[in-house]
């Protein structure tokens, strides 16, 4: 966990969200033993990842059956502190795809993300917070894809600017697959 700390600590925030929920992770990794774990029902780390083609001109995405929308690939921590790990291993479970690789083992970005009370597997879980780690990987495009038909309906690889299109959910667009979009432009200018 001290690797993570510091690498936290180290990240420099893209815009103001960032700074907000960096503050918020860092107060929360230092008054909750059980931040990496979803036993805390109030607030625990996940990861993510925006899943790049490997020319880097598409995004794979999966269509999530709790959010009904399509969303990048993620999930909770479960105890894991090494959450590039958590990320890579959450890409590959939701996609089907085996060749992921890490385009930089850096943050990519973070954000705390709200999740509504819902229904898992015959279970309530109740309305928490996603500390979220977001990583940039990358996968071949032709690799064969499969759903998870516990998580998700569909996995499709869109353009950048088609992901933005095919999520239904405004804030996500917004706040999170827009700035990845944009962090990943000011890295890679044309």
């Amino acid at each position: 966990m001290a690797e993570f700390i510091k690498n936290l600590k180290s990240y420099v925030p893209w815009n103001e969200q960032e700074e907000h929920d960096k503050a918020v992770m860092l107060h929360l990794l230092e008054t909750q033993k059980d931040i990496f774990m979803r036993d805390n029902k109030t607030a625990h780390f996940s990861a993510s990842s925006w899943l790049l083609n490997k020319e880097h001109t598409k995004v794979l995405m999966i269509y999530h059956n709790i959010y009904h929308s399509w969303s990048w690939t993620g999930g909770h921590a479960d105890g894991e502190t090494n959450l590039l790990e958590v990320a890579r291993r959450e890409a590959m479970e939701e996609t089907g795809v085996t060749s992921i690789r890490a385009v930089t083992e850096d943050i990519f970005s973070i954000e705390i993300l709200t999740v509504d009370g819902h229904v898992k597997r015959g279970s309530y879980v109740p309305s928490h917070l996603h500390l979220n780690v977001t990583y940039l990987l990358e996968a071949d495009e032709d690799e064969v894809i499969r759903i998870k038909p516990d998580e998700n309906s569909g996995v499709k690889w869109f353009t950048l600017e088609e992901a933005l299109k095919a999520c239904s959910e405004p804030w996500m667009v917004e706040w999170i697959y827009k700035k990845l979009n944009d962090k990943w432009k000011a890295r890679n200018p044309e």
